[in-house]
């Protein structure tokens, strides 16, 4: 806080700077946050939520298992990459924190994070749920018939799976799989072959469900619940007979899960990652969390078998896998306790996909639209005789996805089917290894993207014959081919057959599994070529627009910004009069309102129902302006090292209709808006006599309505 403060001070006198010393100034690493704090700190908006009675109360609970989730995600990936660069000297980025310095820091906001789930668990969620009739039994509050049935099911059909480890010299630590339930077992004694008890290690294997739902001719009530970790704890001394137990700890390992294949290295990228994936429960860990009550001298033995230091540990008031309590959520069928359910609008005329989209462009606007359409247009390519080719990528398309059936369908009708898979896709690798499987087992041609760079972008192209020509149909998104997250996402898509944009999209395909050299695109912007200079040369526009006297703004909406040319470009956009609204959901290190520097720009970020995920870009570009939807955040990797694309909406009423719904509509949110302060804090915006607008709840009453 001292350093913002003194930057403050110092940006206040700004005009005593030398023009040749601006660019200089602008690198300051004061002036820049570092991203993964940034990121962290996302997760205690998201708890926020949780905390807020405003919403229903199992999606407070959603909210803080989201919290839980993110966490554990942010150690496995950002942490872990963070302390392989500390191992490596790797330099400080734009920020100057070297990363034993950000590994401290991360160390203390975590803590606090973790300390406020658990209050929020303990203190709030947990009694509000026991009023309104979902209990989550502590095991202080089992009663005796409750008891007697959790030891019946502890000996039938939990300590048949277990496997109690007792460590000696024979019996060396074992190898703990991330994020897997683990009890530290304290004891006194002696066993069958008369070795002196110590320790012993209680692994629970994965196939144990973490919740357990009590029978309501048991419990009174039909929605009563108790943690694996709670019975596993209560009953451990069943398994080890004749010994005394003198305390039993739960804890938990997080281990980096961020793949490494050197892709220059290896002759079959394919082969190489199922390799790696094989051992990717077992890389070196970043976090222990344990029970709060554990002796210091276990936590002690538990850092030294998983060469953590001191400040990898977190003491947990209450179950380590505390994240686990969704699965309340989708057990316990109460209505009032959740979001009203919505229908989301389906486009008309879908039995005719390619008459629609060769009349007009079609804007789908996620999860508020309907995801068919997609489907029906790859459903009716498959099936359609005129139809000679398709080409799509996949990132994530989830379990049992109908578009991998359409595609193996289009293939096994005689169709030309291409398909890039990424299979770096983070933690979706090994769905993404079995689909592609399963594409060329059924002749699809499948491609595996690009050595060194992930092939984010979502492009569907559709070669159809028509009469004596070809025409192209083309899908573009800024989110995954996901019928899941479509429909708790906010993301656009865009369906066209505009001559221009297809052969763009033609051309990055034959880029990414022919090998074609880069060429200029007519419409799309595309990473890792010309998004990133494309950006900036809007950027500047605005710049020079506001230098010649003319109105100039930038908004943009992202998940995240952290590249620092992009920052230190909108920098001397706002020092030459731009007005700059930008909404970013997560890590944002751009620092807003310095005096002299960036206090024309504003930054916000939205956390509600639906998970903001569409990037959008507009430039004012002096009365004509400019709007770009993309797959790529203006991160360094989005823009500098993946296949990312961005596409103009060339309608002007769906030009409009984007920048009303994902914009304008976003930048009047008074309800679920944080509004990023200078000193790196997020001030949550409230309606202070004006009527409440929630972006989100507008866009659902538009389709309700």
């Amino acid at each position: 806080m001292k350093h913002a403060t003194e930057l403050l001070n110092n940006a206040a006198n700004a005009s005593a700077y030398e023009a040749g010393h601006e660019t200089d100034r602008l690198r300051d690493p004061a002036l820049y946050f570092n991203r993964e704090l940034s990121q962290l700190d996302f997760n205690f908006r998201v708890l926020a939520q949780a905390q807020d009675a405003n919403f229903p109360l199992l999606e407070r609970l959603r909210y803080l298992c989201i919290s839980c989730t993110n966490l554990d995600e942010f150690f496995e990936i950002r942490a872990g990459t963070l302390r392989h660069a500390h191992d490596l000297g790797l330099a400080p980025g734009a920020d100057g924190l070297a990363p034993a310095a950000v590994l401290a820091r991360i160390h203390d906001r975590a803590a606090d994070l973790v300390a406020a789930q658990y209050e929020c668990w303990n203190q709030v969620l947990r009694p509000a749920l026991s009023e309104a009739g979902v209990r989550v039994l502590h095991r202080d509050a089992w009663t005796e018939t409750q008891t007697q049935w959790l030891r019946t099911h502890f000996r039938e059909e939990i300590m048949p799976v277990l496997s109690p480890l007792g460590l000696d010299p024979a019996h060396p630590f074992p190898k703990i799989l991330n994020k897997s339930l683990n009890i530290v077992v304290v004891l006194k004694g002696r066993d069958a072959f008369g070795r002196a008890g110590h320790l012993a290690i209680v692994r629970a294997p994965r196939s144990l469900p973490r919740i357990i739902q009590l029978p309501e001719e048991v419990s009174g009530g039909p929605h009563d619940f108790v943690f694996l970790s709670a019975v596993l704890s209560a009953f451990v001394d069943e398994l080890f007979p004749g010994m005394k137990v003198e305390g039993a700890y739960q804890f938990r390992v997080t281990r980096n899960s961020e793949l490494v294949v050197d892709e220059e290295e290896v002759d079959n990228i394919a082969l190489a990652l199922r390799d790696e994936l094989a051992g990717r429960g077992y890389l070196r860990a970043v976090r222990l969390e344990i029970a709060e009550q554990c002796p210091k001298p276990i936590v002690r033995t538990l850092l030294e078998n998983f060469d953590l230091p001191e400040n990898a540990v977190y003491r947990i008031n209450g179950p380590v896998n505390l994240n686990r309590v969704i699965q309340v959520y989708d057990l316990v069928q109460r209505p009032e306790l959740k979001f009203p359910p919505f229908q989301p609008r389906v486009l008309g005329g879908l039995d005719s996909m390619f008459d629609i989209v060769g009349e007009r462009d079609v804007l789908l606007h996620h999860p508020f639209d309907s995801f068919a359409p997609v489907l029906e247009l790859i459903k009716q390519a498959a099936e359609d005789p005129n139809v000679l080719a398709i080409k799509q990528t996949l990132y994530r398309t989830g379990k049992d996805s109908p578009i991998v059936d359409h595609l193996v369908q289009a293939a096994r009708n005689g169709k030309d089917v291409t398909v890039v898979v990424e299979l770096r896709a983070r933690f979706d690798e090994e769905a993404n290894l079995g689909l592609a499987d399963r594409l060329q087992d059924a002749g699809v041609q499948v491609v595996y993207g690009v050595v060194g760079y992930k092939t984010h972008a979502k492009m569907l192209l559709i070669v159809r014959r028509e009469g004596r020509k070809l025409r192209r149909y083309v899908h573009m998104g800024t989110g995954n081919y996901h019928s899941g997250t479509a429909r708790a996402y906010t993301d656009f898509g865009l369906l066209t057959s505009d001559p221009d944009i297809g052969s763009d999209v033609h051309q990055i395909f034959q880029q990414i599994s022919g090998l074609a050299p880069a060429v200029k695109l007519k419409r799309l912007l595309q990473s890792p070529f010309t998004l990133h200079a494309g950006v900036l040369k809007r950027i500047d526009r605005e710049t020079r627009h506001a230098k010649a006297g003319s109105p100039a703004r930038i908004v943009a909406k992202m998940n995240a910004l952290n590249e620092p040319q992009v920052v230190r470009a909108l920098y001397q956009a706002s020092q030459a009069g731009v007005q700059i609204d930008l909404i970013v959901r997560g890590a944002c290190t751009l620092r807003p309102g310095v005096p002299g520097v960036s206090d024309n720009i504003r930054v916000r970020s939205i956390v509600g129902r639906f998970l903001e995920h569409h990037r959008v870009y507009w430039f004012a570009n002096d009365g004509t302006p400019d709007l770009f939807c993309s797959s790529a955040d203006w991160l360094e990797r989005n823009l500098l090292r993946r296949v990312e694309t961005a596409f103009p909406l060339l309608d002007p009423d769906l030009r409009q209709r984007v920048f009303d719904e994902a914009l304008a509509n976003y930048l009047a949110d008074n309800v679920n808006a944080w509004r990023l302060q200078a000193d790196g804090s997020y001030e949550r915006l409230q309606p202070d006599g004006k009527p409440p607008h929630s972006a989100q709840a507008v866009l659902l009453d538009k389709i309700s309505g």
